[in-house]
């Protein structure tokens, strides 16, 4: 079966497991336009393999994913408008949450905001225990958009993510492990392969079980706090990137990381 090569992204089939691998390790896997665009085309892509049940989404380099590339998506493209871009993480969650096969997110290094929004929307979750996690964006004088705070609500409950969103804070994977943000966390040496374990484990059950399963989850994961609304996300992350303040305390924020460097 081919594999699916694209600018920010490789997608490798072995049999019925997949591998979809952020490869901008320079960037930290920072989630661009382009990236964004690519997940979801990946995800379309393995709808139409149907020998392929699960797939292991993990990052190239030393993150899983340093989150919205802002750098990216504050570069004003004529062509493009602002709402389209800012609208594209909510189209590559949905399309990774939507995908037949069923998707184990395995993640070391850093999971940063919308690298996080993007676990959040894989069906399983394991973790190096050298990974960190945070939520920056409200630093970053914008909106945690995407269908991030649904998605984070379901998981951890609505006082917790208020408090991991609002304050910003960094935390790591036993803490996420208590969470239950995560499935399970293991040596940073043994990550790929147990989530590959896991994932051809999976692989041996019938596709109709595996994906009727993930879609009857998913139906009721929707009830309790549909994502349906995200849509308007778009409109307020386009806002907030256009705000002095907003774009003041963008600024202050990399300027600050970038001293603690």
């Amino acid at each position: 079966m081919a594999d699916l090569e694209l600018s920010s992204l490789y997608v490798t089939v072995d049999g019925p497991v997949a591998r979809l691998t952020l490869n901008r390790p320079d960037r930290l896997n920072a989630l661009s336009r382009t990236l964004l665009a690519e997940l979801a085309e990946a995800a379309r892509w393995l709808d139409a393999q149907r020998a392929v049940k699960t797939a292991v989404v993990h990052g190239a380099g030393r993150a899983f994913s340093a989150g919205f590339d802002l750098d990216d998506f504050t570069q004003a493209d004529p062509d493009v408008p602002t709402t389209d871009g800012a609208d594209l993480g909510r189209r590559m969650a949905e399309a990774i949450t939507n995908t037949r096969c069923l998707t184990v997110a395995a993640v070391h290094g850093w999971c940063v905001g919308g690298g996080l929004v993007l676990a959040a929307s894989c069906d399983l979750r394991l973790a190096a225990d050298d990974a960190r996690f945070s939520i920056p964006e409200v630093d970053l004088g914008i909106p945690l958009a995407w269908g991030g705070i649904p998605r984070l609500v379901r998981e951890l409950g609505p006082a917790v993510t208020k408090e991991l969103v609002l304050t910003c804070r960094t935390f790591d994977a036993t803490e996420a492990h208590a969470l239950r943000f995560l499935n399970r966390v293991v040596a940073e040496a043994d990550l790929l392969r147990t989530a590959d374990e896991l994932a051809r484990s999976l692989a041996t059950k019938s596709s109709l079980t595996l994906t009727q399963t993930k879609r009857h989850v998913n139906a009721v994961v929707e009830e309790m706090g549909s994502t349906a609304g995200s849509g308007t996300d778009s409109l307020v992350l386009a806002a907030a990137l256009a705000d002095p303040e907003s774009r003041a305390a963008g600024r202050a924020y990399v300027a600050g990381r970038r001293r603690k460097a």
